[in-house]
C-alpha cells in the first residue's frame, strides 16, 4: 500500500529503525531517534547498493517519488543513480561557487572596498554621500555585473540615463542631472582605477570616453557681473539686504571666498579648520574632481564663526532653512535670489564675484599663476593638479587677505559706505 503524508507524520519511533514502503521499492526508513530518511534500494554492476533521498519533511513525499523515478530512469538506462547524483551535486556546488565568486568580483563588491580605502581620506558627510549616490545610481544597473564584463558602453548608457533621470533609483530630469552623471562618470573611473591598481580589474572602461563625449552640450550659463567701479554700491546693499541673516553671511562670504556656488552652499563644517584659517574643498565636490584650498582671510573666519554658532552641530555651513530640508542645506539659489532683491537681476550673479577677483587681482600686480590657481583654474594634467592644488599657499594666503581688505576698505569702497 502507497505512503501517504498522514501515515508518515504519525509514524513514531521504535527501539530498532523499520520501513514504511512505498511503491517501486522506496521506502521511509524511521530511525530510533525519530528521523525519517528517504531510501531506495537497487543493484548496479552486480552489487547492492542503498541511495539517499533526502529527509522528511525537507523532502516531501512527492519530491521523493520524483527523484526515485529519476534514479530508477538512469539505473534503466545503464548508470549509477548515485554516481548520477554525485555528478549533479558537483555541478550544483560548482555552479554555487562560480556565483560567489563572480559576486565577489561585482562591480558593487569591488566599489565597497575602493569606498573602505578611499573614505578615511575625506570627511564623513562626503563619503557618505557619494555611497549614497552609488546606491541610488550605480549599484541597481550594474552592481551585479562581474567588473571585467563590464564594457564603455555599459558606463556610457548609465550616464546618459542619470542624465535624463531613469537610471536606478533617480526618477528626476533637474538642472543639476547632467553635473550627477558627470561626477558618476568620475566615481567610477576611480574605482576602476583602484581595481587595476590592486588587481581585481584588467582596464578602466571610464577612460574611454569623456562625459561631454555623449552628456548634453551644456547651455551658456549666466555669469553676469558688474564692473569693478560698481563693486562700491554692491558692498553697501549687502551690508544694509535685510534678508534672511544666514543669506545675509553667504552673499558675503561668497564675496570674500569667490568660490562657485555650489562650493560655498553645500560646504560641511568638516571641510574648515578655522583655527589655522583654512579650508579644504574635496575633490569629489569640486568642478574637476581635483581638491582645493582657500585660505581664511580673518574677516571669513569671523563669518564663518556667526555661521558656526548658528548652525549649532548641524553638519552643513548653510543648513536647510525649513523643516523640510532642516538637515540639508541651503537652496542653491538663495545667492542669485538674494542679489535679485538687491536690483541686480540679470546684472550680478554669485558666480560674478569669481571676475571681479579675477579682474581686480590682476590689476592690482597680482599674479596669473596664483589667481589662477585659487580661482582652482587648473591645468588639464590631472597628475600634476593632484599636486599643485597646495602650490604658491603663502601667496595666495597674502592675496586673500589683501583682497578681503579690498573689500573692506578698497579705493572708492570706504568713501562710498562714509558717504551713505
Amino acid at each position: 500500500m502507497a505512503l501517504t503524508d498522514v501515515k508518515i507524520r504519525s509514524a513514531k519511533p521504535k527501539a530498532t529503525a523499520y520501513r514504511l514502503a512505498d511503491a517501486a521499492g522506496l521506502y521511509l526508513l524511521i530511525s530510533p531517534s525519530g528521523g525519517k530518511l528517504w531510501r531506495w534500494n537497487y543493484r548496479y554492476d552486480g552489487k547492492q547498493k542503498t541511495i539517499s533521498l533526502g529527509k522528511y519533511p525537507d523532502i516531501s513525499l512527492a519530491d521523493a517519488r520524483s527523484a526515485h523515478q529519476t534514479a530508477r530512469t538512469d539505473l534503466a538506462k545503464g548508470n549509477d543513480p548515485m554516481a548520477q547524483r554525485k555528478v549533479e551535486k558537483a555541478a550544483v556546488t560548482a555552479q554555487v561557487e562560480k556565483e560567489r565568486a563572480s559576486d565577489a568580483h561585482s562591480l558593487k563588491a569591488i566599489a565597497l572596498k575602493w569606498h573602505k580605502w578611499w573614505a578615511p581620506g575625506v570627511d564623513g558627510d562626503t563619503a557618505a554621500y557619494i555611497l549614497r549616490r552609488l546606491e541610488s545610481d550605480v549599484f541597481p544597473v550594474l552592481g551585479q555585473k562581474p567588473i571585467n564584463d563590464i564594457k564603455p558602453a555599459d558606463i556610457r548608457h548609465l550616464i546618459i540615463a542619470i542624465e535624463q533621470g531613469t537610471a536606478g533609483g533617480r526618477r528626476f530630469k533637474g538642472k543639476g542631472a547632467r553635473d550627477v552623471a558627470q561626477r558618476q562618470h568620475g566615481t567610477i573611473s576611480q574605482i576602476f582605477r583602484y581595481a587595476v591598481v590592486h588587481d581585481l580589474a584588467e582596464v578602466n572602461p571610464a577612460a574611454a570616453f569623456k562625459p561631454s563625449d555623449v552628456l548634453s552640450p551644456r547651455k551658456p550659463q549666466n555669469r553676469a557681473h558688474i564692473e569693478p567701479h560698481q563693486l562700491p554700491t554692491l558692498i553697501a546693499a549687502m551690508e544694509n539686504y535685510s534678508g534672511h541673516p544666514v543669506v545675509k553671511l553667504a552673499l558675503k562670504l561668497m564675496a570674500l571666498t569667490f568660490v562657485r556656488t555650489q562650493e560655498l552652499l553645500r560646504a560641511p563644517w568638516s571641510e574648515f579648520d578655522l583655527d589655522n584659517a583654512v579650508w579644504k574643498i574635496d575633490a569629489a565636490r569640486m568642478k574637476k574632481d581635483r581638491p582645493h584650498i582657500v585660505p581664511l582671510s580673518r574677516q571669513a573666519i569671523t563669518i564663518l564663526r556667526q555661521l558656526k554658532q548658528m548652525a549649532g552641530e548641524k553638519a552643513f555651513v548653510f543648513p536647510g532653512l525649513n523643516a523640510q530640508t532642516a538637515n540639508g542645506t541651503i537652496n542653491l539659489n538663495s545667492i542669485l535670489d538674494a542679489l535679485a532683491d538687491l536690483g541686480y537681476k540679470g546684472v550680478m550673479t554669485g558666480h560674478g564675484y569669481r571676475g571681479l577677483a579675477r579682474t581686480i587681482l590682476a590689476d592690482n600686480g597680482f599674479e596669473k599663476p596664483h589667481v589662477e590657481l585659487q580661482l582652482a583654474h587648473a591645468n588639464d594634467d590631472k597628475t600634476d593638479a593632484a599636486y599643485n592644488h597646495a602650490l604658491y599657499l603663502p601667496q595666495r594666503t597674502e592675496l586673500m587677505q589683501w583682497w578681503a581688505d579690498y573689500l573692506d576698505t578698497g579705493p572708492g569702497i570706504a568713501a562710498h559706505a562714509v558717504a551713505l
